[in-house]
C-alpha cells in the first residue's frame, strides 16, 4: 500500500517507522461550536425550596481546549482535546509530510490528496503531533525564560557554566574586544568568571550583545578547530574547512569535500555536548546518512552520544534578541 504519511523527526534522530495510509475522507470537526449544552435547571430535595438554575454555560467555555496555531495556518483540525491550526502546502510529492517546529505544525501534501484525507492522516498520528507540539511550546517557553538582558552584569552560559559580562572601558584587550577573567572568591559569595568587554557603562544593549557575540565567535572557532583536530584522526577522516553558523534550528552540517559548518551557539553547552556535535559531523565524512552504520561510527568516539543528543534537543540555548 502506498504510504501517504511521512513524519519529520528531530535533528539527528534516525528515521521513524513507516506510517499506515490514512482512511478515506472524514468530515471536518468544528471545535468552535459547543459540544454539550446544559438546558435543565437543577432540582433540589423536597425540604429545600426550588430556585431557578443559573443560565447554562457551554462546555467549551469551562474547559477551553489547548490551541496550537501556526502563523501561516490555513486550516484547523481538532486532535484529541486540542485545536491545531496548521499551515498546508501543496507539493509535488508522493506522501503527506508533517513538520513540527517552533511555529507549530506544517503539512506538505500532494495535490491529489483531499483535505479530508489530510485531516484523517493528522488524526491517525494525533498523539505524536500533540506530543511534539507540546515539547516545542515548552522549549520556546524555556528559551523565553533564558532571554539575555544585555547590560553590565548580564549572565550567559559558556561551556555549560555561568559567565558574567563585565563592561570594562579601561582596557583595550589587544584588539580582541574582550578577555576572560578568572572567578573571584569573596567573603560569603563566589563571583563567577567574567567576560570583560572594552565598552563604557553607557553602551547600548545592542552594542554589548554584538561585542559579546564577536568574542564568542572567535572563541568558538578556536574551540571547534581543536576538537576537529582531535576527533578526525580517531575517525580516520580529514576535514578541509570550518565555517561558523548562526542557524536557529541546526547545529552543524558536513559535505563530502570535507567542509564542516558548526553553530557558534554550541559554545553555550558543556564540552561533552560540543564534542558530540563535532564527532557527528566528522562521522558524516565516512557515512553520509543516519543509518545504523553511521550511529555505530559516532559511538566509536562518543559512546554516550544518545544522552548528549537528548540534552541538546531538550535544553535550548538562550535567546539573544
Amino acid at each position: 500500500m502506498q504510504r501517504l504519511v511521512q513524519l519529520a523527526l528531530d535533528l539527528f534522530d534516525p528515521p521513524g517507522a513507516p506510517v499506515a495510509a490514512p482512511r478515506p475522507v472524514v468530515a471536518d470537526l468544528k471545535p468552535n461550536k459547543p459540544l454539550v449544552q446544559v438546558n435543565k435547571a437543577l432540582i433540589a430535595p423536597e425540604s429545600v425550596a426550588i430556585r431557578p438554575a443559573a443560565p447554562a454555560v457551554p462546555l467549551p467555555s469551562l474547559l477551553s481546549p489547548a490551541e496550537f496555531r501556526h502563523p501561516q495556518a490555513s486550516r484547523e483540525v481538532l486532535l484529541g482535546d486540542a485545536v491545531v491550526a496548521y499551515a498546508l502546502q501543496r507539493a509535488r510529492r508522493r506522501s503527506i509530510g508533517f513538520t513540527v517546529g517552533a511555529d507549530g505544525l506544517a503539512v506538505r501534501a500532494p495535490s491529489w490528496v483531499t483535505l479530508g484525507a489530510v485531516d484523517a492522516a493528522l488524526r491517525e498520528k494525533s498523539d505524536w503531533i500533540l506530543r511534539k507540539l507540546s515539547e516545542a511550546r515548552e522549549r520556546q517557553q524555556r528559551m523565553e525564560g533564558g532571554r539575555i538582558v544585555w547590560a553590565h552584569g548580564a549572565e550567559l552560559p559558556y561551556l555549560g557554566e555561568p559567565l558574567r559580562v563585565v563592561l570594562d572601558p579601561s582596557h583595550g584587550f589587544a584588539g580582541k574586544g574582550g578577555a576572560l577573567v578568572a572567578a573571584v572568591v569573596e567573603p560569603g559569595e563566589v563571583v563567577p568568571p567574567g567576560l570583560h568587554i572594552g565598552l563604557p557603562h553607557s553602551a547600548s544593549p545592542a552594542q554589548i550583545r554584538d561585542a559579546v557575540q564577536a568574542w564568542l565567535m572567535r572563541d568558538a572557532r578556536r574551540h571547534f578547530t581543536a576538537r576537529l583536530d582531535h576527533f578526525a584522526p580517531l575517525l580516520g577522516v580529514r576535514w578541509a574547512s570550518l565555517r561558523l553558523s548562526s542557524a536557529q534550528t541546526r547545529w552543524g552540517s558536513a559535505k563530502a569535500d570535507g567542509s564542516i559548518r558548526l553553530n557558534w551557539r554550541l559554545l553555550h553547552y558543556r564540552p561533552a555536548i560540543i564534542d558530540y556535535v563535532v564527532a557527528h559531523e566528522l562521522a558524516h565524512l565516512r557515512v553520509m546518512d543516519h543509518s545504523p552504520r553511521f550511529w555505530d561510527t559516532v559511538a566509536t568516539v562518543v559512546p554516550d552520544y544518545a544522552s548528549l543528543r537528548s540534552h541538546l534537543r531538550d535544553e535550548p540555548a538562550p535567546l539573544w534578541e
